[in-house]
């Protein structure tokens, strides 16, 4: 595997042309940060993600979007983990993230590879009323909007998101937001996404999922948020544990995308998926 290769695939999907496009750089040793920037802002994906060493079940991983690095991405570390799975091996994968350890586990299901990461602890905190008001007022949408089942919550698996559960779903397809706005209040908050939901059952919701701090309008899939939602749905008590989810992000982009998200009584929040290669540099 050639350390000036990066691999691109699309996780949390069956086909190239669904899912969330992201690369993947596997090297003997992480290049230089600006490297790693100007490399991800090349690939243009909302994330590229580094690994080292080329070798082994224990790595280190970053991750970079076009204009910034983040603390965690799940859908770059599903791509990560198929890729391991399917060039160096199923098993588990240790990969040392800035903000903790995720495990990442892979193998293949009737000729699909599938990888599943446990997150790191789960958090919430409360969102203070002016970045609600503020948020609100740049994505067009009032607070009679909000899904009284949903409460507004900052909420953190590995990066911080900003969940906002909507009563209909023609309001969330109808998403349109002023960018430059959006993308200072979110990095005067250090969010990663916005975590848009309309709840269409119990165990399926839809998500939209802003990302303007990485240079990108939406992500066609959040493994991160996803992760978070799971913490959120279970420490609100809004579902009983242990539980499956399943999260349906990209359809209004035309990249549809599915998350499977379990939901254990204690720990980390483990999301599911598949990943296709798009093709190799």
């Amino acid at each position: 595997m050639g350390s000036n290769t990066v691999h691109r695939l699309a996780a949390f999907t069956h086909s190239p042309n669904g899912g969330n496009p992201a690369g993947v750089w596997i090297g003997s040793a992480l290049p230089e940060p600006a490297i790693m920037q100007r490399i991800a802002a090349e690939e243009g994906f909302s994330e590229t993600a580094f690994l080292a060493p080329e070798t082994g079940f224990d790595r280190t991983i970053r991750y970079y979007s076009p204009q910034r690095e983040i603390p965690f991405c799940g859908h770059a570390t599903i791509a990560a983990g198929v890729l391991l799975g399917r060039s160096q091996g199923q098993g588990t994968y240790q990969l040392s993230t800035s903000v903790g350890i995720v495990p990442v586990t892979v193998g293949d299901r009737a000729g699909q590879y599938h990888a599943s990461l446990t997150s790191v602890e789960p958090q919430q905190k409360p969102v203070p009323p002016e970045l609600l008001t503020a948020i609100l007022a740049a994505i067009g949408w009032e607070l009679e909007d909000l899904d009284p089942q949903l409460s507004p919550m900052l909420a953190y698996a590995g990066s911080w998101h900003l969940i906002l559960g909507v009563k209909e779903l023609a309001q969330l397809n109808a998403l349109n937001y002023e960018f430059e706005t959006l993308q200072q209040l979110m990095l005067n908050a250090e969010l990663i996404t916005l975590q848009l939901i309309w709840q269409e059952s119990e165990t399926i919701f839809h998500s939209r999922n802003p990302f303007p701090i990485g240079g990108v309008v939406e992500d066609p899939a959040t493994g991160s948020a996803a992760a978070a939602f799971g913490g959120y749905l279970r420490d609100v008590q809004q579902i009983s544990v242990p539980k499956t989810i399943l999260i349906r992000q990209g359809e209004a982009m035309g990249r549809p995308s599915q998350i499977q998200v379990e939901i254990p009584a204690i720990g980390g929040i483990v999301v599911t998926g598949q990943a296709v290669w798009l093709g190799e540099q």
